[in-house]
């Protein structure tokens, strides 16, 4: 099992404080959600629902103990984006924080189907090393990078659909 690098505690701090009240009573979506944290903080800060998706199942169990009614999915991203999109799921804040330095920041943005998940002026944010920009060089999902926020080694890229 592959170690795991939560969010700071002033990176989560950050992000929450750009969101403001755009996730109270919000769809929120965890993609590569490691511990949890920033699910959770999002169920605290009042969303209708959170959906977490992480692919190592003893983490995924232990997200479960801790989310009460919130649907945990061990599933590989792509099976999970799949699995939601079948169920017609919308989400109005997307979050991700795939493994740094592993390819995901080219890889996530063109994930078949993901745009599907996007609900009207949904938000995307991506959590990524500053070591690894995120480029939309191909860009089948029509996203946008709409601002990037650095904070140490760690950056917050906001996308929204075009």
């Amino acid at each position: 099992m592959k170690n795991v690098r939560p969010t700071s505690g002033r990176v989560i701090s950050a992000l929450f404080s750009i969101l403001g009240g755009k996730v109270e009573d919000c769809e929120f979506l965890d993609l590569f959600a490691g511990t949890g944290r920033v699910g959770l903080e999002a169920v605290e800060r009042g969303a209708r629902s959170t959906v977490f998706v992480e692919s190592v199942k003893a983490r995924a169990d232990d997200i479960k103990k801790r989310a009460g009614e919130s649907l945990v999915l061990s599933l590989e991203i792509r099976r999970a984006v799949s699995w939601l999109v079948k169920r017609k799921m919308t989400f109005d804040i997307i979050f991700a924080d795939p493994p740094y330095n592993s390819g995901w920041c080219e890889s996530l943005p063109i994930i078949p189907n993901l745009s599907e998940l996007f609900s009207p002026d949904a938000v995307m944010i991506i959590e990524h090393s500053s070591r690894e920009p995120l480029k939309l060089t191909v860009n089948p999902n029509n996203l946008e990078i709409t601002s990037t926020r650095e904070y140490g080694e760690t950056c917050l890229s906001f996308l929204k659909m075009l």
